[in-house]
């Protein structure tokens, strides 16, 4: 006989008192007497896991996210214990748990100062819809912590006192506070007392994160599934906790293409051929350099993927060809929505190898997108992955288009509540099957992926580009990404600046946004103001939606065509410095963008900048966001800075009022800096590169910098043929000395340098090179303190009086 037929609802549930535990390695078990275990890996002195379990087991230890080249090794490792807690101790952390309920406290070994402790620590509920745990962790926010990170959340830099979701959305038009949107990132930097640390929350789930918003001193995060599996990484430099998370989840594969880096224009949409052709030639014929065009939905036959529409575009081979030879590569775009239609032989090939996602009961996962009513492949199974990867070969190899572009990858279902998959959808998840629940977020990443497999194989030998919408965690090793569907209104250019700074400091680099706005139509000065922005992103494009009006740099007038061409131009001046800033990023995991705070941690006037951001190592640039302006008050970090247009020194670590109509913009270079630059080009490869030009910024005191270079395409900078130059300047009252060190094996196609020195402060009498004195006469020393010398050379000396 059923006495009681409801469920007993138990709340959030504890960890009691540890019994026992275990050490294999590198990895520590702590089980407590109901059954909770905490599995804690130290995988690098200052990156430790955190991994829960309120059965005794773990479930398959699975993630896209953690990349197999993440860096691992200690340098110390041992577990001591007192009356009340276990004690880890590596050679930058000391890691206490309770021995009562497995909270933790996490200390620097070289002070003994408290980073981060438990609140409840971790806590859960059964969820009864589902199954499995609502998994849950709350934290102690310490005296004035401030909080970055988390993705391209369209907020205020510092995420203090604000609570976030995790699900990457369509966010058509989105605004200001707009959550959650394209991507999800679980990962936040917390600083405070000059001490930076990082959190990486690995859960697909729809996930969620309270920055002191709920309750003033408490930061929280949870998810609607999946274990309370996390990353604490410490610093404590920002900048190394940035660093190492990028490497816990993957640096970029490669360099992008140096063509990837100039100007991109797009458009929804450039049709038929004609009007395309009427767009590359007007480039051509107004002299501004671009190097990519883009192919959005109206390519397709239908809206079908890997089709053309044949009346638009009747010899694609030829256009894509043709466009080339006016030194523009072909971007064409990709959605996952494939349309149901059995002459169709994309649909009918997946339907027959059974590649489509399906409902929990066996249906297809049937919704509507641009070509109607569509299945999507199952892109979390290799098998899927690797047919997605091989319909590249006809677009890629046979008819030349050089990038392809992913988007309506959340995935974007229209006309359904939550614009996405119901819960029931099941995946495969490569080999763990699971439901959408848990597929959602890494749905479109896996796209990414499979179109990164087959551009890199289909390309072969250059380099793939590849860009997404949606992401999670990750992602920046295969593809670029951009802000997704904005608005052309002054607010969106701001949220764009912020979005970028948020994206870079949360392992994301290759990033910019619709330069003027997707939706809506900007006006001249608007969009003269992004292309200015949009010159310090990574990803410069200008995309727009057709119905709202022509979106080209021509289309404002001749005066609004100048500005962009100018600004335009010193982008492609830049490509060797941002190309080695990308470098970096590719090779040691440092953001290519850095808010002021990640520039200058301790400095507390930058834990609230938005605006503001370095670009590279030595650039320091602030957008103008508002109408009308003749300039505009920022924030100079500390230290030394150069105007960039008049070269005047201004002292740093105040807010100054900056002068700048729209024909310029507040840039400013670092003292000490030695800036590479090209010669303008129209597309990059346009010109052979006959001398480099070193842009040197006078400093009394030492300052490095470096120039990376190698054949801006393929492979071989892998087999050491690329030339890295570390330059070190060394500037006194009546000298100025320069050294270079050289490494790798690629020989650069210039012979000579041209040196610019800025802001000396005395004339020239002597130069010598590896001790051997120079006629000033064949030198040529310009008023403007420029000359030309051989670029092999150890130590360059300058003298005068």
């Amino acid at each position: 006989m059923i006495l009681n037929t409801e469920l007993e609802h138990k709340g959030n549930l504890f960890p009691s008192k540890v019994v026992s535990y275990r050490k294999d390695v590198d990895t520590f078990y702590f089980t407590t007497d109901n059954y909770v275990v905490l599995q804690v890996t130290v995988r690098r002195d200052s990156v430790i896991r955190f991994r829960y379990s309120t059965k005794t087991i773990f479930d398959n230890d699975f993630s896209y996210a953690i990349t197999k080249y993440a860096s691992e090794g200690y340098n110390h490792l041992e577990l001591t214990e007192d009356e009340t807690h276990y004690i880890i101790t590596t050679a930058k952390l000391i890691c206490k748990i309770s021995k009562t309920d497995l909270r933790k406290s996490i200390y620097d070994a070289k002070d003994d100062k408290l980073i981060c402790e438990d609140e409840l620590g971790f806590h859960w509920e059964e969820s009864y819809e589902f199954g499995g745990d609502i998994v849950k962790m709350s934290k102690v926010s310490q005296d004035s912590e401030a909080f970055y990170g988390l993705g391209d959340k369209p907020v205020h830099i510092n995420l203090k006192g604000k609570r976030f979701e995790n699900w990457v959305t369509d966010s058509y038009a989105y605004g200001r506070d707009t959550d959650p949107i394209y991507k999800t990132i679980p990962f936040y930097v917390g600083l405070h007392h000059e001490k930076a640390y990082g959190i990486f929350f690995d859960n697909t789930f729809r996930s969620y994160f309270d920055f002191c918003s709920e309750r003033r001193n408490i930061t929280s995060f949870w998810a609607e599934g999946g274990e309370m599996n996390y990353y604490f990484i410490y610093g404590p430099a920002m900048t190394d906790v940035v660093a190492s998370y990028t490497d816990l989840t993957g640096k970029p594969h490669e360099l992008p293409p140096l063509w990837a880096l100039g100007y991109h224009q797009c458009k929804w949409s450039y049709y038929p051929e004609s009007n395309v052709r009427a767009i590359t030639s007007k480039f051509r014929e107004l002299e501004i350099p671009c190097d990519a065009i883009y192919l959005d939905i109206d390519y397709m036959d239908g809206f079908r993927c890997f089709t053309w529409n044949k009346e638009h575009f009747p010899d694609p081979k030829k256009m894509v060809k043709d466009f080339e030879k006016e030194g523009f590569k072909t971007i064409a775009i990709i959605d996952p929505g494939i349309k149901i239609d059995m002459n169709y032989s994309v649909f009918r090939e997946a339907l027959e190898k059974d590649y489509f996602c399906k409902r929990a009961d066996g249906p297809y996962m049937k919704g509507k997108v641009w070509p109607g009513e569509c299945f999507f492949p199952d892109f979390t199974d290799p098998e899927v992955r690797d047919w997605w990867s091989g319909l590249y070969k006809e677009l890629i190899e046979e008819i030349g288009v050089k990038g392809v572009w992913n988007d309506m990858n959340e995935p974007a279902v229209m006309e359904v509540p939550g614009k996405t998959f119901p819960n029931d959808v099941r995946h495969n998840y490569d080999g763990n099957r699971c439901s959408h629940r848990k597929a959602h977020n890494i749905y479109g990443m896996q796209m990414a992926r499979a179109t990164y497999q087959g551009l890199k194989k289909f390309s072969y030998p250059k380099r793939p580009f590849v860009i997404t919408r949606a992401a999670y965690s990750g992602t920046q090793r295969y593809t670029s990404t951009w802000t997704g569907d904005n608005v052309a209104t002054w607010d969106h250019l701001n949220i764009a600046n912020i979005q970028a700074q948020r994206l870079s400091m949360s392992g994301f680099s290759f990033v910019g946004s619709d330069i003027g706005g997707f939706a809506e139509q900007p006006n001249g000065e608007l969009y003269a103001r992004w292309i200015q922005l949009g010159m310090f992103h990574p990803f410069f494009r200008t995309h727009s939606s057709g119905d709202h009006g022509d979106q080209e740099p021509w289309a404002f007038g001749s005066n609004i065509t100048d500005i962009v061409r100018k600004f335009i131009e010193i982008r492609y001046q830049l490509l060797p410095y941002l190309y080695t800033a990308f470098w970096r990023y590719a090779e040691e995991g440092i953001p290519i963008l850095k808010s002021l705070v990640l520039f200058d941690q301790e400095d507390q006037h930058t834990h609230y900048r938005n605006d503001e951001f370095i670009f590279g190592e030595k650039i320091l640039a602030c957008p103008i966001a508002e109408p009308n302006a003749k300039g505009r008050r920022m924030f100079i970090p500390r230290g030394d800075w150069y105007n960039f247009w008049d070269n005047e020194v201004w002292k740093g670590g105040e807010e100054v009022w900056v002068d700048a109509d729209l024909d310029s913009m507040p840039i400013f270079v670092k003292a000490g800096a030695i800036i590479p630059k090209y010669p303008v080009q129209q597309y990059v490869g346009e010109k052979e590169i006959k001398e480099l030009e070193l842009d040197v910024y006078y400093k009394e005191g030492k300052e490095t910098s470096q120039v990376y270079e190698d054949a801006h395409d393929g492979y071989d900078y892998k087999k050491g043929r690329f030339s890295l130059r570390d330059f070190k300047l060394i500037g006194k009252k009546k000298s100025l000395t320069i050294q270079q060190f050289k490494a790798g094996k690629y020989i650069t196609p210039y012979e000579t340098f041209k040196i610019n020195i800025k802001g000396l402060p005395f004339k020239i009498t002597k130069i010598d090179i590896d001790h051997d004195l120079l006629d000033l006469k064949k030198v040529k020393v310009n008023g403007d303190n420029s000359f030309v010398i051989e670029k092999e050379f150890n130590r360059l000396h300058i003298t005068g009086k």
